[in-house]
C-alpha cells in the first residue's frame, strides 16, 4: 500500500511540475517584480483615465518581461479603442502565441484589427477561430463574430474583383456646401426631387432638366414647412409625391405624407393614415410605376429586427392597406432601408447591414421570382460598396444610371465612401455594371383632347393592359393639362386604352415581347371622339372610323387571338354604359392575296367581332359587320410595318 501512494505522490509531481514547465508566460497573478509593479500602476492608470501614462507603463512591463500575456491584451485593448490596428494586431497575435486559449476573445479582437486594415483573409480565419473557441452559444459579441466572418469571406472575394465604378457628382445647382440626398427622378428624365439639410432643417427640393443641365434647384411650395420635411419621392408620371414629414399632429415622430400635383403646385399634403403611419418611425418611400405599390421603412413592431422595408398597396376606393413586412428574403435581423422599386415591376435596390458585404451599410438587388416571391439578394459589388455607409439608390428606366448619395453621415462623422472625412453628403450618378441593371423600361405620354373642339381633356382613365394575361397592370388619369405617362417595360406586348364619359374609347398597341434594346419613348397626341348625341344617318362609310388596334386573328384566318379579349370587352362595356349606341364593324386587309379572297377574309373578321359581341349580350339589332378587303388602305402596303397597319379592324357609329 505504501508503494501505491509512493507511485501517485510521484506521478501528481511530475504532472505539476510539467503543467510549471508548459506554462512559459507570466499573467497578472504570477508576474512580479518590475514587471508587475508597472502592470499594476498601468492599471490605476486605468482607473484614473490617464491613458497615455498607463500605455506607458504596460510597454514597460512588456520589456521587463517579454512574455507577460496580461500586459499584451491591455496594452492592445488601449491601441484598439485609438484604432491602431497595427500595433493593436501584433500585440494580440504575442498574447495568442504564448496561449491561444487563454483569452478566447482575443482571436475576435485579432479579427478586428485584421479587418479595419482590409485583410480579409486573415480576417476570416481568426473570426473563425473564435468561434471554435468561444464557450457561450448565444450573445452579442458571438453574433458579430459571425456577422464579421460571413462579410470577411465576402470582402476577400469582392475586393480581389472589382466592378466597374466611376461616380461623377451632380452639379453645382444641385449639390451645395450643404447635405444633399435621396434623389428620385420623374421617367422622362425632366425632374429631380431630393432632401436638402440646412441647418438641421430638412426640405424637399426640385430641379428640372433643361438644355442639356439641371436647373438651380428650389424648395417645393406647398411641400415644405418650418417641420421636417425629407426622403421624397416622385412618381414616374411625375404626378405623385410622397414624403416623410416630422410634425406633431401625425402618428409618430415621422410619418409619410402624400400629395398629388394640381397644375404647377401640390395639393395640401394628407397623412397616410394609422394603417401605414405608427407611433414609431416611417419614411424613405418608393412608388411602384403606377402608383398602386408603396415600399417604405419603418421600425414598427412586427419586423425582423431593426429597420425593416415594409409594402402596401392601394385599394380600390384609394385608400392604403395595412402593410405587410417583406420577410426574411429581403429583411434581417440588422437594418434594411432604403427601398427603390425599379419600373420594371422585377427588380428592388436597397441597403442593408444584414446581408453580406463590405462593412456598415451595403447596397444590394433582388429579383422577383417567377412565384411571384423575391429571390436572394445580390451585393452590387466593390468598389460600389465599401466600408463606409452607402446611400439609396434611383435608377433611370433603361437600368444602366444608377443616382446615389455619397458620402452619407455616420456615426463617426462625416466620412465617404473610403472612409475619408468630406465636408457632406452630395448626390452622385454612376453606370451600374450589367449584372446589377434593371430590365429596360419605356414610356408613352400623350396628350388628349376633344377631337372636335381640340381642347384637352382632363381625368380621361388610362388603362394600361399586358395582352398575353389580360390583365391591367396599371391605372390613371390625365392631369389637367390632359398628360399623361405611363411606363413600359420592355419583354411584354401591352394594350394601352384611353377612355372618357361621353366619349368613344381610343386604343394603341406597343408590342415589346421580341425588344431587346429602347427605342425612344412613345410621344403621342390622342384625339377622344365625343358619342354622337344622335344616331349617324344610315351612311357610317361616312362615320370617323375608330380603330380597334388590340384586336388580332389567327395568319389567314378569322378566329380570334385570346389577346383581342381585352379591347372586345372595352368595346362591349361601351356598348352597355351607352345603350343607344349603335355600329357597325369594319374589317380591312392588305393586299396580299387575291382580291376575292381578301374581301371574304375581311368580311369574316368583322362577323367574328359581331359575333363575339353578340355572344357577350349585346343586342343584335344594335350591331352591322362589313368587308372591304384590301380597297380602304391607310398606309402603304410596300412595307410589313404598312400592310400591319392596313390589316385591321374598325368600328364606326352609325
Amino acid at each position: 500500500m505504501k508503494n501505491i501512494h509512493f507511485l501517485v505522490y510521484i506521478l501528481l509531481f511530475f504532472a505539476f511540475t510539467q503543467q510549471a514547465c508548459s506554462q512559459t508566460y507570466a499573467t497578472k497573478k504570477t508576474a512580479d517584480g518590475k514587471a508587475k509593479r508597472m502592470y499594476d500602476r498601468a492599471m490605476q492608470y486605468r482607473k484614473n483615465r490617464q491613458f497615455d501614462k498607463a500605455k506607458k507603463d504596460l510597454e514597460a512591463a512588456i520589456k521587463a518581461n517579454p512574455n507577460f500575456i496580461d500586459a499584451y491584451l491591455q496594452l492592445a485593448n488601449f491601441q484598439l479603442g485609438e484604432q491602431q490596428w497595427q500595433q493593436a494586431g501584433k500585440n494580440l497575435e504575442k498574447a495568442i502565441s504564448l496561449d491561444a486559449t487563454y483569452e478566447p476573445k482575443s482571436y475576435y479582437y485579432l479579427g478586428i484589427a485584421n479587418w479595419e486594415q482590409d485583410q480579409y483573409d486573415q480576417a476570416a480565419s481568426n473570426f473563425s477561430s473564435f468561434l471554435k473557441t468561444y464557450s457561450s452559444e448565444k450573445g452579442k459579441l458571438r453574433g458579430k463574430a459571425q456577422m464579421y466572418l460571413r462579410n470577411s469571406k465576402f470582402a476577400a472575394v469582392a475586393i480581389k474583383n472589382p466592378v466597374p465604378f466611376d461616380p461623377k457628382p451632380l452639379s453645382a445647382s444641385i449639390n451645395t456646401e450643404n447635405p444633399e440626398y435621396l434623389p428620385s427622378i420623374t421617367a422622362d428624365g425632366n425632374t429631380l426631387i431630393f432632401t436638402r439639410n440646412q441647418q438641421r432643417q430638412e426640405d424637399v427640393y426640385r430641379s428640372v432638366f433643361k438644355e442639356g443641365q439641371w436647373q438651380t434647384a428650389q424648395p417645393l411650395q406647398n411641400i415644405n414647412t418650418d417641420e421636417n420635411e425629407g426622403s421624397a419621392y416622385i412618381s414616374a408620371n411625375g404626378q405623385y409625391i410622397v414624403f416623410n414629414r416630422r410634425a406633431e399632429d401625425g402618428f409618430g415622430n415621422h410619418d409619410l405624407y402624400f400629395s398629388k400635383k394640381q397644375g404647377n403646385t401640390w395639393s395640401t399634403p394628407v397623412n397616410m393614415g394609422p394603417l401605414v403611419n405608427t407611433k414609431y418611425w416611417e419614411a424613405q418611400p418608393s412608388l411602384s410605376a403606377d402608383g398602386q405599390l408603396l415600399y417604405f421603412t419603418s421600425n414598427r413592431p412586427g419586423g425582423l429586427g431593426g429597420y425593416d422595408i415594409w409594402l402596401t398597396y392601394r385599394r380600390s376606393n384609394g385608400e392604403w392597406a395595412k402593410p405587410i413586412n417583406l420577410g426574411k428574403e429581403i429583411n434581417t435581423e440588422l437594418d434594411d432601408e432604403t427601398p427603390f422599386y425599379h419600373p420594371d415591376g422585377q427588380t428592388l435596390y436597397f441597403m442593408s447591414k444584414g446581408h453580406a458585404g463590405m462593412g456598415d451599410y451595403d447596397l444590394h438587388v433582388s429579383r422577383r421570382t417567377k412565384e411571384g416571391s423575391w429571390g436572394t439578394p445580390t451585393n452590387l459589388g466593390y468598389p460600389i460598396n465599401t466600408k463606409a455607409r452607402e446611400g439609396a439608390l434611383f435608377i433611370t428606366l433603361d437600368g444602366k444610371t444608377a443616382y446615389f448619395t455619397k458620402g452619407t453621415l455616420t456615426a463617426d462623422g462625416r466620412t465617404d465612401m473610403a472612409g475619408q472625412p468630406i465636408k457632406q453628403p452630395d448626390i452622385y450618378s454612376f453606370e451600374l455594371p450589367l449584372a446589377a441593371r434593371a430590365n429596360p423600361v419605356t414610356y408613352v405620354q400623350a396628350t388628349v383632347k376633344d377631337a372636335t373642339t381640340q381642347k384637352v381633356l382632363p381625368d380621361a382613365t388610362i388603362e394600361l393592359i399586358e395582352l398575353n394575361t389580360n390583365t391591367v397592370i396599371s391605372t390613371s388619369t390625365t392631369d389637367q393639362a390632359g398628360i399623361f405617362l405611363t411606363t413600359l417595360p420592355l419583354g411584354n406586348d401591352y394594350a394601352l386604352n384611353v377612355n372618357k364619359t361621353a366619349y368613344l374609347f381610343h386604343s394603341e398597341n406597343f408590342s415589346l415581347s421580341e425588344k431587346a434594346t429602347l427605342d425612344k419613348p412613345y410621344q403621342l397626341s390622342i384625339d377622344l371622339y365625343p358619342i354622337p348625341k344622335e344616331t349617324v344617318a344610315s351612311v357610317p362609310e361616312k362615320a370617323k372610323p375608330i380603330i380597334l388596334k388590340n384586336v388580332f386573328f389567327e395568319s389567314g384566318s378569322a378566329a380570334l387571338k385570346s389577346t383581342s379579349i381585352a379591347e372586345l370587352t372595352r368595346l362591349k362595356e361601351l356598348l352597355e354604359e351607352n345603350p343607344t349606341l349603335n355600329i357597325q364593324i369594319n374589317g380591312h386587309t392588305d393586299n396580299v392575296g387575291s382580291d376575292a379572297d381578301n374581301l371574304n377574309l375581311s368580311d369574316n373578321r368583322a362577323k367574328a367581332v359581331q359575333d363575339y359581341l353578340i355572344k357577350n349580350g349585346i343586342a343584335t339589332d344594335r350591331l352591322r359587320y362589313k368587308g372591304y378587303g384590301e380597297n380602304q388602305p391607310i398606309d402603304t402596303n410596300d412595307t410589313e410595318e404598312g400592310r400591319r397597319n392596313n390589316r385591321r379592324t374598325e368600328f364606326v357609329v352609325r
